[in-house]
């Protein structure tokens, strides 16, 4: 009977790992998630009427994720006061809307263990040390291309990035986000864990302009 309960204990572990219990500060690295604002306005934004897809946005902030070497916390329990609607509204400059730093320091921002004010700081350093392709905000009309010359014109100004530290991926075929894994430590590229490397295999990928 004991040796019944130990190796169900072991399944259970293995089934629900330590990580599942969302501990906040607790995770091995980031994912700076940035979005093409023209696919997500395509798709969603402006069906919305959001103010962002008024304003002439590339790569914005979707969000930097902490994460495990497998998954990821999500809805940790903070002990840390929320932000205010000024430092929320300070990043819409980014991230296309206030809203949008509001949902995720409640998704992801409280499991990093940072205060608010912290978590958005280093959520903007995190932005402004990628640099984001310029040759991708010239394209004067839509053009389909594979998903890879994403990737590389990632690569090519980004000196520090290695293939396997940046992953792009697709919705609804069209080019979506750019994922790019960084050390919780300062912020360099490292490279991703395997639930992260999605690469989108698309040889057509649609991506609409900037405007």
């Amino acid at each position: 009977m004991l040796r019944r309960f130990v190796q169900l204990a072991a399944l259970v572990l293995v089934s629900f790992p330590a990580q599942a219990q969302n501990r906040a500060g607790t995770f091995d690295y980031y994912v700076l998630a940035l979005s093409w604002s023209p696919t997500w306005c395509a798709l969603e934004g402006t069906a919305r009427n959001a103010p962002q897809c008024d304003r002439p946005l590339g790569w914005v902030l979707h969000g930097l994720w902490p994460q495990y070497d497998r998954g990821y916390p999500e809805y940790c329990a903070g002990t840390g006061r929320d932000p205010s609607r000024a430092q929320t509204g300070a990043m819409a400059d980014i991230m296309g809307a206030s809203g949008a730093a509001w949902y995720q320091w409640k998704k992801h921002g409280r499991c990093s263990g940072l205060e608010a004010g912290a978590y958005f700081d280093l959520a903007r350093r995190a932005y402004d040390g990628v640099a984001r392709p310029e040759v991708l905000r010239r394209l004067p009309d839509p053009v389909r291309l594979p998903a890879r010359v994403v990737e590389q014109a990632f690569l090519a100004d980004n000196p520090a990035l290695s293939p396997d530290a940046i992953t792009i991926t697709c919705k609804a075929g069209r080019i979506q986000e750019a994922r790019i894994c960084l050390s919780r430590d300062d912020l360099t590229p490292i490279r991703c864990g395997p639930d992260v490397v999605r690469d989108c295999a698309m040889t057509d990928a649609l991506l609409d302009p900037v405007r």
